[in-house]
């Protein structure tokens, strides 16, 4: 029988704050569990995760293909391909002449068209003319009275000269007259000068093409009020034939681009549009510049173009390839035969019916060739349905052309 507790006494109740021992065990033990079980999840996650990129790499991990593939193939041959040196190069003529008036005045003719090819020489624009024919024609007749004075002086000198002899005259009337001739002498080419600066002055107002070039959009009219030294640009002649583009290289490969030049070979340059689809021009390498640019670590090149087609336009972009090299003896497949993961090339050699993949090493590209190692000349290759193949796959060769790697969207990646 219980006893109730004498009225009066205290009955302590339990504090939650104050945790058994064994629960303490308890909860110790949830943790290590929870912990555990993270670090299992991870490291299934980690294990997918490397199988998968296992199976990228060994061509593993194909969806649903059942059957032979069919494949489009091209043959490893032997044979040379070209090494160049690119980048974007801007068109720029040898001369371009911004012609500015010299006199002020009004423009009386424009002779040239818009875009018209003008040779040196050839007629541009007329400035009014008639002040500047009136000052010369005033300076020559200044020169033309003093050539007379300057005769007269010289006549009178030869007199003083007879009657000095003759001891007719003091020897002071004979010097001073040496002096006027001098000072005759001296007026005379003071207006022979200014009769000269005054053509000139009246040539300024025919204005002609200093090259041979092609005209721009007119820019004045007659009528127009121009005045001498001033920033106004009355036309612009380009030489566009020939012509030349300014690209750059790095100062890496300058030595070899010298040691080409020394040894007295021109280097071809060729120029693609802005695609790089279609070769716009050929021509040779001119020149390079004489200071490397330190805050790119790349040198400028000139090279010049014939331009007869005229295709090649003043500061049009276009992408410049300096052929410095041709390898011969080259194990060459098609570019788009090649594959890529990562930092490994590989193809798909096509052998008894059967894909193997081979891992190969890819040199320089040229025409959309490639040269590579790791595969023999007459090796087969397959050139398209790369989606579908791994190593071991049964192929079939299909007579109709399939989509090659770069006609495809996507990854190159298997």
């Amino acid at each position: 029988m219980n006893q109730e507790p004498p009225s009066g006494s205290f009955s302590p109740r339990p504090n939650p704050a104050i945790v058994p021992p064994q629960h303490k065990h308890r909860r110790h033990a949830w943790v290590w569990v929870v912990v555990l079980a993270a670090f299992g999840l991870l490291f299934y996650w980690v294990i997918t995760q490397h199988n998968k990129a296992q199976a990228a790499v060994t061509g593993g991990g194909r969806r649903g293909v059942t059957g032979p593939v069919p494949v489009t193939t091209a043959t490893a041959r032997t044979g040379s391909i070209n090494v160049y040196l690119g980048s974007i190069g801007t068109v720029t003529p040898v001369y371009m002449a911004s012609i500015t008036a010299q006199v002020t005045g009004v423009i009386t003719a424009v002779h040239y068209r818009e875009g018209q090819y003008v040779k040196k020489g050839d007629p541009l624009i007329d400035i009014d003319p008639r002040q500047y024919a009136a000052q010369l024609a005033e300076a020559q007749g200044l020169l033309e009275r003093d050539q007379n004075l300057l005769a007269e002086a010289k006549m009178d000198l030869e007199r003083y000269q007879e009657a000095w002899k003759k001891n007719a005259i003091p020897r002071q009337t004979l010097e001073d007259q040496e002096k006027v001739v001098l000072q005759d002498q001296g007026t005379v080419k003071n207006d022979e000068g200014t009769v000269q600066y005054d053509e000139v002055q009246l040539s300024y107002c025919h204005i002609t093409s200093p090259i041979n070039g092609r005209a721009g959009l007119r820019l004045v009219d007659p009528g127009n009020l121009v005045t001498a030294n001033s920033t106004t640009t009355l036309v612009v002649v380009t030489q566009v034939q020939p012509i030349t583009v300014i690209f750059t290289i790095n100062e890496d490969d300058l030595p070899e681009v010298i040691q080409h030049q020394k040894g007295g070979k021109r280097l071809q340059v060729d120029v693609y549009n802005r695609t790089q689809q279609s070769l716009l021009s050929t021509g040779t390498l001119a020149t390079t510049d004489n200071l490397i640019d330190t805050t790119t670590g790349t040198i400028k090149l000139r090279a010049e173009f014939d331009n007869k087609s005229g295709i090649l336009f003043p500061n049009q972009f276009v992408n410049a390839r300096l052929l410095v090299n041709t390898l011969e003896n080259q194990t060459l497949v098609p570019s788009s035969a090649v594959q890529h993961n990562g930092n490994q090339d590989f193809v798909y050699v096509i052998s008894d019916g059967k894909a193997s993949m081979r891992q190969v090493k890819s040199g320089n590209s040229d025409a959309g060739n490639t040269s590579v190692q790791g595969i023999q000349p007459g090796d087969v290759v397959a050139n398209s349905s790369f989606e579908k193949l791994q190593s071991g796959s049964q192929v079939t060769i299909s007579k109709v052309k399939l989509p090659t790697a770069s006609e495809t969207s996507g990854s190159n990646a298997p």
